[in-house]
């Protein structure tokens, strides 16, 4: 199944609080929930101003509607093409 980069602009969040942080993933998980088991959160990066999701689902329009109905804004969303990692330096061709 596809693999998405999701780019949340969202001032501040990098000072939230635990319990604004743990809130937002309990309205993200509820609704992952309630969307059903095509569609999983794997992680999430917070910096200054944005969160960076990781997610995976069958399509684009699956992450939007996700967003639209936690709340959350989904600024841009890119599917994975490719992973590497040091490995890959190693690889033959």
């Amino acid at each position: 199944m596809p693999k998405f980069i999701i780019e949340r602009e969202m001032a501040g969040v990098g000072a939230a609080s635990a319990q604004d942080m743990q809130g937002a993933a309990k309205t993200s998980c509820d609704v992952l929930r309630a969307m059903g088991p095509d569609i999983q959160w794997v992680e999430s990066y917070v910096t200054g101003d944005k969160i960076y999701c990781v997610y995976v689902a069958p399509n684009e329009e699956m992450i939007r509607e996700h967003a639209q109905r936690g709340g959350f804004p989904a600024d841009r969303i890119s599917k994975v093409e490719r992973m590497i990692d040091p490995t890959t330096a190693e690889a033959i061709a």
